[in-house]
């Protein structure tokens, strides 16, 4: 069977580039029935084109599993994975506006069984429940509390697999690091090649919301300190993680908000 098998939805062309405008700016260009969402976007195919990269590294038949999109935008990638026929897809994001993107895109793509909410990251473990594979794509960079994010989602949601991405700048290198340092040693903490989270403090790329830029150093070693091991580095910025133990886990648990009551 042919998971990704699929019908646009009867839309008339007019009525739906209105939609589409209505609803702009888009940051997924998707084309719906013919209607580029973003067709000025400065990255182009975006983010189809990315997904190409790494696509085949992900499971091509996700039938029987569950997935979480976390800062699901327009809902790219919650509706890629609902093409692979998850059973069930959960976006989540922030902004109302993005939700109503995806809803859109998801219904004129024909995969209208999509749930969508309005919900932050810190509040994943309203949810109630686990998923197969988690995305968290493009969004780290944009917290206040970026560990935090991670460790609420290891804790609260993630019960295997998560694909992972975010923005990295400074060095591309990773240097082995000994597992304690003396007090009286800082001259490790110059090498560009040790873990750092750039803080941005005003503004990145003309977008306040850029809080935090890691290096590669740091990315992989945040997700390892939230208790996520690395299968693969699918693409420079892009990671295949999956659960594990949480480093130090032996003295108490991760400093992490407790679940409340289930997301509406």
């Amino acid at each position: 069977m042919d998971v990704a098998a699929r019908k646009l939805r009867p839309v008339e062309a007019n009525d739906l580039k209105e939609r589409i405008e209505a609803l702009g700016p888009w940051f997924h260009n998707m084309n719906l029935a013919g209607v580029w969402t973003a067709p000025d976007h400065f990255l182009g195919d975006y983010p189809a084109q990315k997904f190409k990269h790494f696509a085949p590294h992900l499971p091509h038949d996700l039938r029987g599993k569950s997935v979480l999109d976390i800062g699901c935008n327009a809902g790219f990638y919650a509706i890629e994975m609902k093409r692979r026929g998850a059973d069930r897809v959960l976006g989540i994001d922030s902004d109302e506006r993005y939700l109503e993107q995806a809803r859109l895109a998801s219904d004129v793509l024909g995969f209208d069984d999509i749930e969508f909410a309005k919900l932050d990251v810190y509040d994943v473990g309203a949810i109630g429940e686990t998923f197969d594979l988690v995305i968290f794509m493009g969004v780290l960079y944009h917290l206040r509390h970026p560990l935090l994010a991670l460790d609420l989602i290891r804790e609260h949601v993630a019960k295997d697999l998560m694909l992972f991405q975010s923005m990295q700048r400074g060095s591309k290198f990773v240097i082995e690091l000994d597992d304690d340092y003396d007090f009286e040693e800082t001259c490790i903490f110059f090498e560009s090649n040790f873990p750092k989270l750039h803080f941005v403090e005003r503004e990145y790329s003309h977008d306040w919301t850029n809080w935090w830029v890691p290096n590669r150093a740091c990315t992989e070693a945040m997700l390892r300190s939230a208790g996520f091991t690395i299968d693969e580095r699918i693409e420079e910025e892009v990671y295949l993680c999956r659960v594990g133990e949480r480093p130090y886990a032996k003295f108490g648990p991760a400093v992490v908000y407790p679940a409340s009551e289930a997301a509406r």
